[in-house]
């Protein structure tokens, strides 16, 4: 997924790394260390970490992970942008899920990247975004291009996208069979904050109460692993 012609943007980019897991940061370091001359100038495992550092080093591009402690990937991406306009995002996530990639391009990111791609395909979105086009996953590509055409035939939305990207994380984790207390220790939030979320989430997918929507989103789960 692309523009239709690049920028005048340089070939090569100063980047910032941010992932709250530091092997995964270590091992793209040394891939693009090995393969391109983009240089990592900075690293941050969380969203304070990573407004600082875009505060002091000014990167070109940063890859963020969808998933943090505390503020998200993309509201992380929002945030960046709304001090560095001319910032490039790449998103970077576990989900092969167009409700995800979809919110990351909303937000103003200019890719959407699949952890689980090879490095030939990472260079690749690293090479794109810096020279300023657009780049979503291969295997995302034809879903979102169906998404799109399926919104407009019919003329709104799915529930599940109107939900924040908090209610969002919540729900997939209900799907995968987690409890409020396990949930609330992986987003790093409160019990009662989850169980607030799950509440917005029973009134805006219609929901009667806790079993439905936890048996909704199961079966959400498997129809996306299916």
């Amino acid at each position: 997924m692309s523009t239709d012609a690049p920028s005048s943007a340089a070939s090569t980019s100063r980047l910032l790394l941010v992932d709250d897991h530091p092997l995964f940061i270590t091992g793209v370091r040394e891939i693009l260390t090995r393969h391109s001359d983009h240089a990592v100038i900075a690293e941050a495992h969380n969203a304070p970490q990573a407004l600082q550092a875009l505060r002091t080093h000014q990167p070109d591009l940063a890859l963020v992970d969808v998933t943090l402690p505390g503020t998200n990937g993309i509201e992380l991406t929002k945030m960046l942008l709304a001090e560095a306009p001319a910032l490039r995002v790449l998103v970077l996530s576990m989900h092969d899920e167009c409700v995800f990639a979809l919110r990351a391009l909303r937000a103003g990111a200019r890719g959407y990247l699949m952890k689980s791609e090879p490095t030939p395909i990472m260079l690749e979105a690293i090479r794109r975004i810096s020279q300023g086009l657009l780049f979503v996953s291969p295997a995302l590509n034809d879903r979102l291009v169906f998404r799109a055409i399926e919104s407009i035939s019919a003329g709104r939305t799915s529930l599940l996208e109107n939900l924040s990207e908090r209610e969002t994380e919540v729900f997939e984790r209900l799907g995968r069979g987690l409890g409020t207390t396990a949930i609330a220790r992986e987003l790093g939030i409160s019990p009662k904050t989850v169980e607030t979320h799950r509440a917005h989430l029973r009134e805006k997918l219609h929901l009667e109460n806790g079993a439905d929507l936890v048996e909704f989103a199961r079966d959400w789960m498997h129809h996306r692993e299916g």
